[in-house]
């Protein structure tokens, strides 16, 4: 994992990656901070988190684009597989080494709150409980982009597909005003996400058993419920996409509440989503 984690370093770090990236995260941390906290004299610093978040919708996208999808195009990746580690260790270093990617310009971030202290009333916990959760967000999307991109050879696709669901996750709660909240509505749209989960299995198991099954199970069992008991498919879907909202959790801590649920459900999205990278990794070590 160390010698996986070190190669990935390398690359972020003798290429301009690994700053770019830092630099538009400084960049519009300090953007964030002209706004709200000098020119509208606003002491609390999370507000400049809660303008910054949406940076993670172009800047995770570029981040994580490469991290799978370029070995495959030029298939090192087997390079990898030769070495004596598993594919859970290949996947954590590599989540290891995007992590200190990340984490680099955050620790300049950290000063922010000390330094506009020094010139008026800054609440401190408040602030770096926000920027706690907001590392823990960052790190969630970026297991998200490292899945995508073990899904394909292309990193333009990668990049893609990874803006989509970044977009999408934003946007969610809007969305979710937008949806039918009927028993209709709700089934109908639980059958395209299952037979889009299913091709996806399908895909990634390839196993038509897997796949197809998985989809004809939980589709059959959507219809059964909503002939059975439709008043609790009503309403379902508002409330399912407000709640796997990665960005919505976020917003408790900018208004001042400390939320362990949203950290323990940042930390469950990622190890959920190294796990299906894993599993994308096996497969293709063991099918070619």
């Amino acid at each position: 994992m160390v010698a996986v984690l070190k190669h990935e370093l390398s690359l972020y770090y003798h290429s301009l990656t690994g700053y770019v990236f830092g630099a538009f995260l400084l960049a519009f941390t300090g953007i964030g901070a002209l706004i709200y906290n000098i020119n509208a004299s606003v002491a609390n610093f999370e507000y400049v988190l809660s303008f910054i978040q949406i940076v993670f919708i172009i800047i995770v996208p570029i981040l994580t684009m490469r991290i799978i999808a370029d070995e495959k195009k030029q298939k090192t990746d087997q390079l990898l597989y030769s070495l004596p580690i598993s594919t859970t260790e290949i996947v954590a270093g590599k989540f290891m080494a995007l992590l200190v990617v990340f984490v680099v310009p955050m620790i300049f971030i950290c000063a922010y709150p000390l330094i506009f202290s020094m010139y008026g009333e800054v609440y401190l916990p408040t602030s770096y409980g926000t920027i706690f959760a907001f590392i823990f967000l960052g790190l969630a999307l970026i297991s998200i982009g490292m899945f995508i991109s073990s899904l394909t050879e292309s990193q333009g696709m990668a990049a893609g597909i990874c803006v989509v669901v970044m977009l999408f996750n934003y946007y969610c709660t809007t969305l979710a005003d937008a949806v039918s909240s009927s028993a209709v509505g709700s089934v109908i749209t639980i059958v395209v996400i299952m037979i889009i989960l299913g091709l996806i299995i399908r895909y990634m198991t390839k196993s038509d058993v897997m796949g197809y099954g998985f989809s004809f199970i939980t589709c059959l069992v959507a219809i059964i419920l909503f002939f059975a008991k439709p008043e609790l498919l009503e309403d379902l879907l508002p409330k399912v996409m407000n709640q796997i909202s990665l960005f919505e959790r976020f917003t408790m801590f900018y208004n001042g509440v400390f939320d362990l649920t949203a950290i323990v459900y940042y930390i469950s999205i990622i190890a959920f989503f190294l796990f299906l990278c894993v599993q994308s990794l096996e497969k293709r070590r063991y099918n070619g």
